[in-house]
C-alpha cells in the first residue's frame, strides 16, 4: 500500500486507473458519536407465517449500538433527513429525537452490498 497524493481525487494525472482511495479520520480531531447498526427485523421472509407467533422470528442482532464511536469532523454540522455514507458500512442519518450537538447519534438506514459474501459463495468470477 502506497500514498499517492496527485491520486487523491480518484484519477491520476498519468492515466493510470485507481482502484481504490482509503479514508480515515485522525484520532486527534474525531467527534465521538453513538452509531446505531440496524439490521433486518426478522429472521424470516414471512414472520407469523403458518400460524406461527411473529414473536418467534424477531432477529435478536437487529439492532447493535456502538456508543464510542469516533466521527470525522464535518459531521458536527449534520443534519436530521441528509443521508451520510459512512465507510463500508452504509447510509447514516442524524437522529432527529436523540441527537444534539453534544451527542452525536447516527442511524443507518441503507446498508452496502457485501462483495465478500458473494465471493465467498463462489459466485464471483
Amino acid at each position: 500500500c502506497t500514498y499517492d497524493p496527485a491520486t487523491r481525487g480518484g484519477s491520476a494525472p498519468d492515466g493510470r486507473k485507481v482502484k481504490g482511495t482509503l479514508h480515515w479520520v485522525a484520532a486527534d480531531a474525531a467527534l465521538p458519536a453513538e452509531v446505531r447498526l440496524y439490521d433486518r427485523l426478522f429472521t424470516e421472509e414471512n414472520p407469523g407465517g403458518g400460524g406461527r407467533d411473529f414473536r418467534d422470528a424477531i432477529n435478536p442482532d437487529s439492532l447493535e449500538v456502538i456508543s464510542d464511536a469516533r466521527v470525522e469532523p464535518a459531521l458536527g454540522d449534520a443534519r436530521a433527513g441528509v443521508a451520510y455514507q459512512f465507510e463500508r458500512l452504509g447510509y447514516f442519518c442524524l437522529d432527529a429525537v436523540d441527537a444534539s450537538p453534544e451527542h452525536l447519534v447516527f442511524n443507518r438506514t441503507v446498508t452496502l452490498r457485501d462483495s465478500w459474501a458473494k465471493h465467498a459463495k463462489g459466485g464471483a468470477k
